[in-house]
């Protein structure tokens, strides 16, 4: 595979309204950087049938790879199952294997669970998927195609994450270099640090401005695949740093 890319669709009015803040952005860039699968878009799309379906079928046709969370529980606002059933055009139909691991957990329960018709919900996928079982729940994410369907509860999500990985084709994972320093401001190093850019284009090169008590500055960060090349960027930015009197510290800042 030549330069797997990969969406995210973060799905939930919850999340949209504000009442809940989304955990899992950081932890799947981060993975599937790692894994050498670049995380090329994000979008935060509302429990609405016709949104879910269309967004779906859009993006897995444009990425190698598709990761979606939240919308797999138990109540009526949890469509994403069977909306991904609709945009692959198959039915959406109880998983026997994945209701009987369903039903004997609930069993082993002190008290015992009963498998209602909500829990039995969580064990409806689309017809052909391979669930994604994973040691934090009973209730199974699901890989259909090149979409893989995880939880939005960030304990679950990550278990069921790493449960897929190691079926992901990556390529050559993402490293990166990050300096900063205090009482650097981005207007006095924007022209130097496009310069940098400039000479190193197989490069991500950001600037990140940050806020503490102790002082304030600026992170600056190089992201790549290629280790010489990056050290080669560090080089010239921790120039730049000197070259505007502040002293480059390696690594991000401390957290505020």
């Amino acid at each position: 595979m030549t330069n797997p890319t990969a969406a995210l669709l973060i799905i939930g009015n919850e999340v949209l309204s504000g009442r809940t803040q989304d955990a899992n952005l950081k932890f799947i860039a981060t993975r599937l950087g790692e894994l050498g699968i670049p995380l090329r878009e994000v979008r935060v799309i509302p429990d609405v049938p016709e949104t879910i379906i269309g967004t779906v079928n859009e993006v897995r046709a444009r990425f190698t790879y598709v990761f979606t969370t939240g919308g797999i529980g138990p109540t009526h606002d949890d469509i994403t199952s069977e909306c991904v059933a609709r945009a692959f055009g198959v039915p959406w139909e109880v998983h026997e294997e994945s209701r009987r691991i369903m039903e004997a957990d609930y069993s082993r329960r002190n008290p015992p669970v009963e498998m209602n018709a909500a829990r039995l919900r969580m064990a409806t996928l689309p017809r052909g998927a391979r669930p994604i079982l994973c040691s934090e729940t009973s209730a199974p994410g699901f890989v259909m195609g090149n979409v893989h369907v995880m939880a939005g509860v960030p304990r679950i999500m990550r278990s069921m994450f790493e449960v897929v990985a190691p079926t992901l084709e990556g390529g050559t994972p993402v490293k990166s270099r990050a300096l900063h320093a205090h009482g650097l401001l981005e207007g006095q190093i924007a022209a130097a640090l496009s310069a940098v850019q400039e000479r190193f284009p197989m490069l991500d090169i950001g600037s990140y401005p940050y806020y503490r008590e102790g002082g304030n500055g600026v992170a600056l960060v190089a992201k790549g695949t290629d280790e010489a090349v990056l050290e080669a960027a560090a080089a010239e930015i921790a120039a730049l740093i000197r070259a505007d009197g502040k002293e480059p510290i390696m690594g991000e800042p401390a957290a505020a």
